[in-house]
């Protein structure tokens, strides 16, 4: 069976990074194989790297309101690319009214502040079965 790879990204100008790579670590823990992007990355970057890593989910975070415009780029990036078949999801400072637009655009998952970790562990590890 083929390890589940994801890719986890902060893309803009978003410096906080503490809970990506928190979320990061559970992931590995959980023996999944977790790609960082690192800071500030812009759009285009994510899919290329999401489609040379030959990944499975794209979880993209952000602290900043600039999730809406940046996820759209993504999954825009992503019909562009033919990698449609890459699992989004966002997670971070997200208000509940948006989840239902970030839905709509393709995201498969929305964890806000605050979603214990276990929940996102347990969703990872779905999808890797």
């Amino acid at each position: 069976m083929k390890q589940l790879r994801v890719l986890l990204a902060k893309v803009g100008l978003d410096s906080h990074d503490r809970g990506v790579l928190y979320i990061a670590k559970a992931l590995r823990d959980k023996g999944i194989e977790v790609i960082y992007t690192g800071l500030h990355q812009t759009p285009s970057q994510v899919v290329s790297i999401a489609v040379q890593e030959d990944v499975d989910v794209i979880g993209l975070s952000f602290l900043s309101a600039s999730h809406m415009g940046l996820v759209e780029k993504v999954m825009t990036g992503l019909k562009t690319r033919h990698a449609e078949d890459n699992m989004v999801v966002v997670g971070g400072v997200i208000p509940q009214a948006d989840i239902p637009r970030l839905r709509s655009l393709g995201v498969t998952e929305v964890f806000p502040s605050g979603t214990p970790i276990e929940r996102i562990a347990d969703f990872f590890q779905s999808v890797e079965d």
